[in-house]
Order: structure tokens, then sequence, then C-alpha cells
């Protein structure tokens, strides 16, 4: 199989290529616009694989992403702007490639006439919850100017199976942290600032719940919905490590050697989501559950910060 992967030099969807590459004996195509969260040193060790290729392109420039998606059998969706503060601040690039960009992706699969195609969503397209877990079939409540437009491209997609019968499934994961991920994030902000000797910025009280899956165990889940995923549907992916950011954070000052003298409290973001929760036996009936130790997943990330300066250092001079 000949696989499109969209935001393929991002931070999820280079480890799905390298995952890809290093567990089957599919061809990727990476096609990603490498704005600041894409990164062609992400791919560093598969670049000189023979059945990787890459092409520079936005997901909303149809005659570029038609040429790259010629040949293929199918496409994972993963281009898409993703960070909350960013949205806050700059909506109409979330708008733009998240809803304009999943409908050039649909209408060109619908075209190539491809024989499946995942658009990877997130959780907090479903809003915050006090108790208990979301199911796939709850109601959409985004808080945010990026869960919103994540929300509307879960749409998007939905509609060109209703209207077309395009074979896409989607999956909602919780919050990713691994290799490669961008400083601007909590697990890798965090850990780079605490290296350094530096405070990390911890938004209110630090009680807001997030679920942490290792970007591996998403990319064994988002790979499985390729294959055995039936079209139409939607699929949670949990990690099942709930912690508050203030438990995240006292793990990740442990690991770093450093003490809570470095925590300091900021004013907490607008439409602050309390707790996200989902409920993952959906996904779990196609045979998957999360193998990463939360523990050991997170100490192996930390040390890879640690060990990979080369990498994260020139970013964040970048966005200072």
């Amino acid at each position: 199989m000949r696989i499109l992967v969209t935001g393929g030099a991002g931070f999820i969807g280079s480890n799905y290529a390298r995952w890809v590459l290093s567990n089957t004996d599919d061809s990727v195509v990476v096609y990603d616009a490498l704005t600041y969260a894409g990164n062609r040193e992400n791919l560093r060790e598969v670049r000189g694989c023979s059945r990787l290729a890459f092409i520079q392109g936005d997901v909303c420039d149809r005659d570029g992403l038609a040429e790259a998606m010629a040949g293929c059998d199918a496409v994972v969706h993963f281009a898409a702007e993703s960070h909350v503060d960013r949205s806050i601040v700059g909506p109409d690039a979330f708008v733009r490639t998240n809803c304009g960009g999943t409908n050039v992706v649909c209408d060109t699969a619908r075209l190539h006439e491809l024989d499946k195609v995942v658009h990877v969503s997130t959780d907090e397209v479903y809003g915050s919850i006090q108790q208990g877990s979301f199911t796939e079939s709850d109601r959409l409540a985004p808080r945010s100017p990026y869960s919103a437009s994540k929300a509307g491209a879960d749409l998007i997609a939905l509609a060109y199976r209703e209207t077309f019968g395009l074979p896409v499934a989607i999956t909602r994961a919780t919050n990713n942290f691994g290799p490669y991920q961008h400083p601007e994030k909590l697990v890798p902000l965090f850990t780079t600032n605490l290296l350094d000797g530096l405070a990390v910025p911890l938004y209110g009280d630090g009680l807001n719940v997030r679920d942490w899956c290792h970007v591996d165990d998403n990319c064994t889940a988002i790979d499985l919905v390729l294959r055995r995923g039936q079209p139409g549907e939607i699929y949670n992916i949990a990690g099942g490590n709930e912690l508050a950011n203030l438990d995240l954070t006292l793990r990740l000052l442990a690991l770093c050697g450093r003490d809570e003298s470095l925590i300091r409290h900021v004013d907490d973001r607008l439409g602050h989501d309390r707790r996200y929760s989902v409920d993952a036996s959906k996904i779990g009936e196609l045979g998957w559950s999360p193998s990463r130790c939360m523990e050991e997943a997170l100490a192996a990330t930390v040390d890879w910060y640690r060990e990979n300066r080369w990498w994260w250092e020139p970013l964040k001079k970048a966005a200072a």
C-alpha cells in the first residue's frame, strides 16, 4: 500500500511515518507545508529509506495535493494547526487549515477514489467533562477556536461519507507526548525549561486534568483504524493516564532533578477546559490497547529531550 501522510513532518505525523516504515512493507508519501511545527529533521532516521517520498505543499492547495495523492491507495490526514494558545491569538489560520484543508483532502481523495481516508482529530472536540468519559456518539461542544475548527473538520469528513460515500474514518486521541514534539506544548516546554534550570508556566491552579497517550501507542491505533476501521466510524484513543497538570509537572520536576521552586503559576488560559476523558472501548474491540507504561514512557521522553538538544534548542530560539 502507498500511503499519503499529510502533515507528515509534524509531531504525530512524523512518528506515524516512521512507524509505518519500520513495521510494514508499505510506502509513505509525506506531504507537509513545513510551517513552524513541520521539520524535515523529524524524519532524519528514515531519510534514506527508498519507501519514503517527501513533497512540500499546503493541504489547501488542490493542485499540489492532487499531484502528491496520485498513485496512493490511502491518506492519513494529520495536517493541522494544533496549538490552543495560538488559536486564541490568531484563529483564522486554524479555520483555513483545519476546515478548508480537510475539505480539500476529502474532495481530492474522492476524485482519486482512494480506498481509505483516516482523519486524525482530537478529544478536545467534545469539550470538558466533570465525571465519566465521552463516547464517540456524544455531542460536540468545543470551547476554543482550535477545537471548534477540528470539530468542523470532523463534520466535513463525515459529510463526505454521507454525500459521496468517501471511505473515511476518524480518530480522536487524548493528549500525546513523545519525541519530536514542538517545545510550545506542555511536556516538551516544561522538560526543556527544566533541563535549562528555567521556570515552568503552570496555568491557573494546575488542577486541569488530561489523559496522556504516548505517541507510539497513538500511531499504532491510527494504523489499526486505517487497516481495520470501518468507514464512517469514529474511534476514541486514550492512554488511560489521567493526571492533573500539577501532578504531571511534579513528575517532570523529579525526572529533571528540579524542585517546586521552578513552578510559576500564571493566569489561566481563556476557556480552559477542566477535564478531558474519552472511552476507548470501541477501538479496543479492534484489538488495540496502549502498551507504554506512563512512568517509563515519560522518563524515556525526558531522556530524549536531554539527549537531543540539537533538535529543540533552535526551535526555542526561533520562538523567543
